[in-house]
């Protein structure tokens, strides 16, 4: 019997950036998604993200799993893969419980692979320490 190896669909992207296209803030998306454009900021799901060749991010990463032929600088947690194709740059940080780096790739980065990824994609934000009117500052 043939072993059904989980593969990308491209014709399953539900989002995507063109190369045209410029973006900053939080991309929180489900199904997988595809950014041939520059983005900067935070990107969260639980989904499949790809970095086109074209793709420019510059962004904390917490998702399922990211299939890299662009480049990335930032953070990267993946709850199940990272791949670095070929044509792919990482420069940054990785904690994946499986990592795929193909001969010709490029990576400047400290990388974990680890099953302990946090399974929680949301990015926690620091919360304002306040002093009680007791307290002095």
């Amino acid at each position: 019997m043939k072993e059904k190896r989980k593969e990308f669909d491209e014709d399953k992207i539900t989002g995507f950036f063109d190369k045209e296209t410029e973006i900053k803030g939080d991309l929180n998306f489900k199904g997988s998604f595809r950014i041939d454009g520059r983005f900067k900021g935070n990107i969260n799901s639980d989904s499949v993200l790809v970095v086109g060749e074209n793709g420019r991010i510059d962004a904390d990463i917490k998702v399922g799993t990211v299939i890299i032929d662009g480049e990335i600088k930032g953070n990267i947690q993946a709850r199940e893969r990272v791949e670095i194709h070929s044509k792919g740059r990482v420069i940054g940080t990785i904690l994946t419980p499986k990592l795929v780096v193909e001969e010709g790739a490029y990576l400047e980065a400290n990388c974990q692979t680890t099953d302990k990824v946090p399974a929680s994609t949301t990015l926690h934000v620091e919360e304002k320490k306040t002093t009680s009117p007791s307290q002095p500052e």
